[in-house]
């Protein structure tokens, strides 16, 4: 018997987060260079989870799993620089919904962008086949693995 490679004996979770975070690092950099340079890292991981109809700060909050008032503090640098809006949430008249704003359209259409751009990089590493069988591995380790989905 062969002894495992050091690769091969990484934890499956691991391997997913190497290219999360070079996914993440790409579209930063690309943001911030279309001139969406003042939001942060953690600005953003409470920003990627603001639903299209809006989302309330609580939820977020647990998304992010962050605390409330650090998704509350997230969400106010966010709206001074003018990403997102709070409105109020059809749903209860009590609540309020963070919702993105035209400016932070413009940087998610950028990071979109980047996104297809580091998608079509690894497909052309992986190729389509392998690209197609590790999208709908993920897809159903989702399944398990997320409650938000």
């Amino acid at each position: 018997m062969s002894e495992d490679s050091p690769q091969d004996r990484l934890n499956l979770g691991l391997l997913c987060f190497f290219p999360y975070r070079a996914m993440e690092a790409r579209v930063m950099e690309a943001v911030a260079a279309a001139g969406f340079d003042d939001v942060t890292l953690a600005q953003s991981r409470v920003f990627q989870r603001i639903g299209p109809e809006g989302t309330r700060v609580t939820d977020l909050a647990e998304q992010a799993r962050i605390s409330k008032q650090t998704a509350g503090f997230l969400v106010d640098q966010l709206e001074r620089a003018g990403y997102v809006e709070r409105v109020p949430d059809p749903a209860d008249a009590r609540a309020r919904l963070v919702r993105i704003a035209p400016r932070g359209e413009a940087a998610v259409a950028v990071a979109k962008a980047v996104e297809a751009e580091v998608e079509a990089e690894w497909t052309r590493h992986l190729g389509k086949r392998d690209a197609a069988h590790l999208r709908r591995a993920l897809i159903r380790l989702r399944e398990i693995t997320d409650p938000y989905r």
